[in-house]
C-alpha cells in the first residue's frame, strides 16, 4: 500500500478507488477550497464537470486575511455563512482556521495549510491535498457510484489516445504558466521578475499557437481535457489580477491573444461548471488584500470590466493568432518551444 502521508513535512497523497483504504462512497468525503485559489479551482471544476456535487460537499474559506509571511495563522473560515458572500463555515468541525483541519489529521504537521484538501469523514484524515494529483484521478474516482445517467463517461479528461500529448504539455504549462505567474509576481529582484515575466508571455504565445493549430474550441481540439482545466484556472485570473498585481503587463488576454480569448469565453459562457466555479470577488480580494509586500494599502482595483466579455466566435480557423512580440519574449519562446 502506498504511503499516504510520510510525516509532518509531507503532503497527503491518498487516492479514492475501489478496494483501497479510500473506497468511493457518496457523502463520505468533504472538499475544502478557496474560490480564489487556481489550484483549488481545478478540484472544483472536476467536481462540477463530473457531476459529483451530490457526492462531495464543500467548505469554502474566506479570501483574506492570510496571515504573516510564513502563512500563519492561514486561511480563516467565516463565523457564519452570511459573513462573506460565497464563503462558508467549516461544515465538518466548525473550525476557525484551515490549519485546525490539518492538525486534526496530523497534530505535528509542519507544512503549508493550503487548499484544496479532500477529507475522509470515516477515517478522520486528509486523503489528498495535492491539486495535480486530484486533477488526475478524481475525474474517474466515483464512476462506480455515480447515477447511471451517462455522466461518468463524459467528459474523459485524460483519454488514452491523448495522454502522451497531455503529459508533454502539462510539463511546460505548469512550469512556465501556472507557476510562472507566481515566479514573476513574487520576485524580489528586477532580474528574477524579468526572467519570470518573459517566460510567462513566451508560454502564452505558445499556447495561442497550439489552440489555433488544433482548431479549438479546446486546447487539443474537440476534446475537453485536464489541460483546459489547468489552463483556465490561470487564464481566468490573468487580466483580472496577474496583469496589474503580478506585473504581468506585457499584454492582456483580451487585447493580445484572440485565440486564447475565444477559448476562454467559450469555457466560461458555454461549458457548464466553469462560470459557476469562478468568483471574481474572491479572486480579486484575495490577491490584493493578502499580499502586503506587493499591495500594502490593500486597495482592490475595480477593473477590468467586464470580467469576461460576451460574444463568442468558435470559427477558430479564421482567427489570426496573436502574440506579444517583445523581442526577448520571442527569443524565449523559440528557446523553450522550438
Amino acid at each position: 500500500m502506498a504511503v499516504v502521508h510520510a510525516g509532518p513535512n509531507d503532503s497527503w497523497h491518498g487516492e479514492i478507488k475501489s478496494g483501497s483504504q479510500f473506497p468511493p462512497e457518496a457523502g463520505r468525503y468533504h472538499l475544502y477550497v478557496g474560490l480564489f485559489c487556481p489550484f483549488a479551482h481545478r478540484a472544483l471544476l472536476v467536481r462540477s464537470l463530473k457531476g459529483l456535487e451530490s457526492l462531495i460537499d464543500v467548505s469554502v474559506v474566506k479570501p483574506y486575511p492570510k496571515g504573516d509571511d510564513n502563512g500563519w495563522p492561514g486561511w480563516r473560515f467565516p463565523a457564519s455563512n452570511d459573513e462573506y458572500p460565497g464563503a462558508t463555515v467549516d461544515k465538518l468541525f466548525q473550525s476557525e482556521y484551515m490549519h485546525d483541519v490539518y492538525f486534526k489529521s496530523d497534530a505535528d504537521y509542519k507544512g503549508r495549510y493550503s487548499v484544496p484538501v479532500l477529507w475522509d469523514t470515516k477515517t478522520g484524515t486528509i486523503v489528498n491535498n495535492e491539486s495535480a494529483e486530484l486533477l488526475r484521478w478524481l475525474p474517474n474516482a466515483f464512476n462506480d457510484v455515480l447515477p447511471q445517467d451517462g455522466q461518468k463517461s463524459e467528459p474523459d479528461l485524460y483519454p488514452t489516445h491523448l495522454r502522451s500529448e497531455i503529459d508533454e504539455i502539462t510539463e511546460w504549462m505548469q512550469r512556465d504558466l501556472n507557476s510562472g505567474v507566481y515566479k514573476a509576481g513574487f520576485a524580489e529582484t528586477q532580474e528574477a521578475y524579468n526572467e519570470g515575466v518573459i517566460t510567462v508571455f513566451a508560454a502564452l504565445n505558445h499556447l495561442e499557437t497550439l489552440i489555433h493549430r488544433n482548431g479549438g474550441p479546446y486546447i487539443l481540439g474537440k476534446h475537453l481535457t485536464e489541460l483546459d482545466i489547468r489552463a483556465y484556472a490561470t487564464i481566468i485570473r490573468f487580466d483580472a489580477v496577474y496583469v496589474q498585481h503580478f506585473k504581468c503587463n506585457l499584454g492582456t488576454i483580451r487585447a493580445n491573444y484572440p485565440v486564447i480569448h475565444e477559448w476562454l469565453k467559450n469555457l466560461y459562457w458555454n461549458v457548464k461548471g466553469f462560470k459557476e466555479t469562478t468568483d471574481f470577488k474572491h479572486v480579486k480580494e484575495n490577491y490584493t488584500k493578502s499580499h502586503a509586500k506587493i499591495n500594502p494599502l490593500a486597495i482592490t482595483p475595480l477593473g477590468p470590466f467586464p470580467d469576461v466579455e460576451e460574444g463568442i466566435d468558435l470559427d477558430f480557423a479564421h482567427l489570426k493568432p496573436g502574440s506579444v512580440k517583445y523581442p526577448i519574449v520571442l527569443e524565449r519562446q523559440a528557446e523553450l518551444y522550438a
